[in-house]
């Protein structure tokens, strides 16, 4: 089990998705959603002066592509609806490819305001065709709490993200995240 950590920069309640009793990292991390295998801890913290908060953890149960993703059931609501309330607006299943196996971007967060393409969000999301999924989560959003300071190693600065924590420690930080809530317990901060 490895700890991936990084700063949730713009916290829409799109990347992650936390929505509909699942939460999904689909669109950027591509470095996160090429090596996290399930099992994994996916931590989203606050930027300064916040940093020693948590805005989120996903514990990784299931993996997709992009187009198993698109096709499934289960995330129809993930679709983008931006002429409904805010949690649909902000879905993250996106991208798909079409007869000619072209990526095609939904009109969605990543797009123009007009629906266009975004060409460098295409290039960085769907650069590693992976979905990380969960129901194993609990995401805070605008209501982050304070991160113990035994655990405030888990916190990572600036871009990129950090995995290489003490066997230990992830083990302890894991334990202290499996004791919290679950579910969606605030709203976006940016919303």
């Amino acid at each position: 089990m490895r700890i991936f950590s990084y700063v949730v920069r713009r916290d829409y309640g799109f990347a992650p998705n936390p929505f509909f009793g699942i939460c999904t990292l689909a669109t950027c991390k591509p470095i996160i959603r090429k090596h996290a295998t399930v099992g994994d801890i996916v931590v989203g913290t606050r930027s300064v002066p916040r940093q020693h908060e948590i805005v989120y953890f996903m514990e990784v149960q299931e993996i997709a592509s992009f187009e198993e993703y698109w096709r499934d059931a289960r995330f129809k609501l993930k679709k983008p609806d931006l002429y409904v309330a805010e949690k649909y607006a902000y879905g993250d299943n996106i991208y798909h490819r079409n007869s000619s196996g072209d990526w095609i971007q939904e009109d969605s967060h990543h797009t123009y305001p007009d629906g266009s393409p975004v060409e460098a969000n295409i290039r960085t999301d769907t650069s590693v065709d992976r979905v990380l999924i969960s129901t194993n989560f609990c995401y805070w959003g605008e209501k982050s709490i304070p991160i113990p300071k035994i655990f405030h190693e888990i916190v990572k600065a600036g871009p990129g993200h950090k995995c290489n924590f003490d066997p230990e420690f992830a083990n302890r930080a894991r334990e202290w995240l499996m004791n919290q809530g679950r579910g969606v317990l605030g709203d976006p901060l940016s919303w």
